[in-house]
C-alpha cells in the first residue's frame, strides 16, 4: 500500500503553462479588484456601451435630440441575401460563368481559376471557396493557379448585402453606379488574373474547361425565397452582430484605457492618404463590411453632404472585398487547406496579397477616377 501511494504521489501531474497564466490572472484580479475596483468597471461600462452601438446601427435605431431614428439596416441585409438567391436562381452566376471563364485560357492560365471569383459576386466567400476548390483539383490547376484564385475571389465583397448598402450610399451622395461597378466588379476578373500570372505566381498552363459546371439551384421559388430569408437572418444574427460586438467592445476596453487611440490615428492616417473614408475603412478592416456600409449609408442618408464622395467611393471599393481580418487570415486559409493543394500558410498569403491589392485599388479608383464618377 506504501509503495502504491508513493507512486501515485510520484505520478502527480506538473502545472502547466497556462495555469500559471491563470494563477498570474488570479493575482491581478485581486490587486486590481484591491486598488481600482473602479477601473475595472469602467473597462466593462466602456466595453458595453461602445458594443451598443452595433445594436442601435443594425436594430433599435438612435435617439438623437428627442426625435427617434428608426435602422433598416438589419432588414436591408436579410432582403439584400434574397435578392442575391434569387438571381441565382435565375441563372445570373451561370451567365457570368460563361462570360469570364473561356477568357481565362487566352491569358495562359487554367480557366477554373476564376470560378471562385466570379461565384462569390454574389457573395458567399466561403462557400466559393468549398465548392471551387475541388473544381480547381479536378482540373488540374496548379498551386500557382490556386493562389491566383484566392487573389482574385478577394477582389469581391464577401456579402451581397455590402454591394447593396454601397449602393444606396452612392447613389445618395450622386455617384454615378454603372461605371464603378464595372471597373470595381468585373475588370479585376480580367486584369488580377493575368497581372498575378506575369509577376508573382507563373507555374500557370492555359487550359479550358471541357464543361462549365451548373451553379444554378433547382429549389422551388418560394423554398428559395424562404430559406434566403433564413440565411440572410443567421448572416446578421450569427455573423455580423456578434463579430461587431466583439470588435466594438475590444475597442470600447481600449479607448478607456487610452491604447485605442494611437492605433486608430495610424489608420486614420493610412486610409485618408487613400482617400477612403477612415471610419468605415476601418471597419471594413477590422470588424465587418457590411456593417461599414450600413453605417455609410446612415450617415449620408441622414445628411449627403457629411461624407465627400471621393470618400464614399473608396469606401466603397474597400468594403468590396475579402475583408474583414478574421475571413483572410480565419476562414479563407482554413477553407482552402480543407479543399485544394495549399495549405493554410499558402492560402493565407495569396488572400493577404489579394488583400493588399484591393486597398491599393481603393486608393486609385478613389484618387484618380474619381472626377469620372461623381
Amino acid at each position: 500500500m506504501a509503495k502504491s501511494e508513493a507512486e501515485i504521489v510520484a505520478r502527480k501531474r506538473e502545472m502547466s503553462s497556462i495555469e500559471y497564466v491563470g494563477l498570474g490572472l488570479v493575482v491581478l484580479s485581486l490587486v486590481g479588484l484591491f486598488f481600482g475596483a473602479r477601473s475595472i468597471g469602467g473597462v466593462f461600462d466602456a466595453m458595453v456601451n461602445n458594443a451598443y452601438t452595433i445594436f442601435r446601427v443594425f436594430i433599435f435605431g438612435n435617439w438623437n435630440n428627442g426625435v427617434w431614428t428608426p435602422s433598416t439596416v438589419g432588414v436591408a441585409i436579410i432582403v439584400s441575401v434574397m435578392i442575391g438567391r434569387v438571381l441565382e436562381r435565375l441563372g445570373f452566376t451561370d451567365a457570368l460563368m460563361r462570360i469570364f471563364v473561356p477568357i481565362m485560357k487566352y491569358f495562359g492560365v487554367n480557366s477554373a481559376v476564376i470560378i471562385p471569383a466570379v461565384y462569390n459576386i454574389l457573395g458567399d466567400i466561403n462557400a466559393a471557396g468549398r465548392i471551387a476548390g475541388p473544381i480547381l483539383k479536378k482540373a488540374g490547376a496548379t498551386k500557382d493557379e490556386q493562389k491566383i484564385a484566392i487573389a482574385t475571389m478577394v477582389q469581391s465583397q464577401q456579402s451581397f448585402s455590402t454591394f447593396m448598402l454601397g449602393l444606396l450610399a452612392m447613389t445618395t451622395v450622386g455617384i454615378n453606379v454603372f461605371p464603378v461597378i464595372i471597373v470595381v466588379l468585373f475588370v479585376p476578373l480580367v486584369v488580377v488574373p493575368p497581372l498575378l500570372r506575369f509577376t508573382i505566381y507563373r507555374q500557370t498552363k492555359a487550359v479550358s474547361l471541357d464543361e462549365i459546371p451548373r451553379f444554378t439551384p433547382n429549389t422551388p421559388a418560394l423554398p428559395t425565397i424562404f430559406g434566403a430569408a433564413r440565411e440572410g437572418a443567421e448572416l446578421l444574427f450569427l455573423l455580423i452582430i456578434p463579430a461587431g460586438v466583439v470588435i466594438y467592445a475590444i475597442i470600447g476596453g481600449l479607448d478607456f484605457l487610452g491604447l485605442w487611440a494611437p492605433v486608430k490615428n495610424a489608420m486614420t492616417a493610412m486610409l485618408g492618404s487613400l482617400s477612403i473614408h477612415p471610419d468605415t475603412g476601418i471597419l471594413s478592416i477590422l470588424v465587418s463590411p457590411t456593417l461599414a456600409m450600413g453605417i455609410l449609408k446612415n450617415t449620408v442618408a441622414a445628411n449627403a453632404a457629411a461624407v465627400a464622395p471621393k470618400l464614399v467611393l473608396g469606401s466603397f471599393v474597400l468594403a468590396s472585398s475579402g475583408f474583414p481580418f478574421s475571413v483572410i487570415f480565419g476562414q479563407i486559409p482554413a477553407v482552402w487547406a480543407s479543399c485544394t493543394d495549399l495549405n493554410e500558410k499558402e492560402a493565407m498569403a495569396a488572400a493577404v496579397l489579394g488583400a493588399v491589392m484591393r486597398l491599393i485599388t481603393a486608393g486609385l479608383v478613389a484618387t484618380l477616377l474619381a472626377p469620372l464618377f461623381i
